[in-house]
């Protein structure tokens, strides 16, 4: 066997990449499994969205390779976006990257910036790409936590107190997942302020500021981030198309050419068809949202009810498309619960320590099934728990 890389030595394969297919193996027609477990909306896209795929799709001068920096038509698309949704002002052609998917985005950011021991900032729980892809650059991964007294915002008096002369890159997700947290003005201008005393890059990654949100926010907006930020963003959970990978990084033209660099050695462009259809789908008006954001919360109440079947705490000033809630005390692993919910009950919800220690006690219920899923789901649940553990009437069991 030919030896593997040093630098995936500390990488693990992506932890739904394993798990899934563990899932799937548990799955039955006449009992399949419910998964709440990972935030792939169910979703349609606007008509508008899918009708222009359509016609591109079935011309002939449309599938050919592309502007490595996208259509016009699609960079103008975002600009108006950022100016109506943020009251960002960009410059379509120098300050906007579209991008197949934000995931992507993090390792171009990242091979653009960041030499081998060069330190990065990642959050606590936070999203493990921008870890494994660090480690992946040869760089140093140090976290900052999440802290829950804080209702899971950032310590920026202890950031402060922190040498941060090695830091090149500081990873930050506002709207947060796994937690739901919402940065204000304040958090994110005290957070731009910290970047440019210790002259390192921010990045916001920025997919979930449309989802159960009233206030969305970009990090472009506070004075002086044109200096030190970048925002990724994208529309796989704002306007459901995950899997149709379309995303993009927004800044200042220097850095935006940097990661074009990266990029341009990596892929060929995006499909055309998928580029205009995106310019429709950021057409999306308020209407649009309201309805989206409707029915996510009309799921978020029934994903409540399973959090406090199953005994958990949760903060009720929670974003996105998950909640993220503490295991009772009476569970002693959260992991071998998690398991128990999925091989008894058949249905998946997230373990937190995946997204790192901080999220330990912690898990994810994802908003992207049905009520009538996210109810039968409740309902399973509540029957496992009936036969594992008998109460006397009256008495809440919180373990399974």
């Amino acid at each position: 066997m030919i030896k593997t890389a040093n630098r995936i030595a500390n990488v693990e394969e992506y932890y739904f990449s394993k798990k899934l297919a563990e899932v799937r193996s548990l799955d039955t027609v006449e009992f399949p499994v419910i998964n709440l477990g990972i935030g792939s909306p169910d979703l349609a896209p606007a008509k508008a969205a899918i009708d222009a795929l359509t016609r591109s799709a079935q011309q002939a001068n449309s599938h050919g390779y592309q502007n490595y920096k996208g259509i016009p038509a699609l960079r103008e698309a975002i600009q108006k976006f950022y100016k109506t949704t943020y009251q960002v002002d960009l410059n379509s052609e120098t300050e906007i990257l579209p991008l197949m998917g934000s995931k992507e985005g993090i390792m171009h950011v990242t091979l653009a910036f960041v030499n081998e021991g060069d330190e990065v900032l990642i959050p606590n729980p936070g999203y493990p790409t921008y870890a494994s892809v660090s480690k992946l650059a040869g760089a140093q991964v140090t976290t900052y936590e999440m802290k829950e007294s804080l209702d899971w915002g950032i310590d920026i008096e202890a950031l402060k107190a922190r040498d941060l002369s090695r830091v090149k890159i500081m990873w930050v997700n506002f709207p947060h997942m796994p937690t739901g947290r919402i940065a204000s003005h304040t958090e994110l201008s005290e957070l731009v302020a910290l970047a440019r005393k210790n002259n390192f890059l921010i990045v916001n990654d920025n997919p979930y500021s449309l989802i159960l949100n009233d206030a969305p926010l970009s990090i472009l907006a506070m004075e002086g981030a044109e200096e030190v930020a970048l925002e990724l963003n994208s529309l796989s959970k704002s306007h459901n198309m995950a899997g149709w990978r379309i995303g993009w990084v927004a800044g200042n033209k220097n850095y935006i050419d940097a990661v074009l660099r990266v990029k341009s050695n990596m892929d060929s462009g995006m499909f055309l068809g998928l580029q205009q259809a995106a310019v429709e789908s950021l057409k999306n008006g308020v209407d649009w949202f309201n309805q989206l954001n409707d029915t996510y919360r009309k799921r978020k109440q029934v994903a409540i009810r399973i959090l406090e079947q199953l005994g958990c705490s949760y903060s009720k000033n929670q974003s996105g498309l998950f909640l993220w809630a503490k295991a009772p005390d009476t569970v002693n692993d959260v992991e071998t619960w998690i398991d128990k919910i999925l091989y008894g009950a058949k249905v998946f919800i997230t373990p937190g320590f995946i997204f790192g220690d901080a999220g330990k006690r912690h898990i994810r219920i994802s908003l992207c099934a049905t009520e009538e899923k996210l109810t039968e789901a409740n309902a399973r649940i509540k029957k496992r728990i009936d036969e594992l553990n008998p109460t006397p009437a009256g008495v809440h069991a919180g373990k399974v």
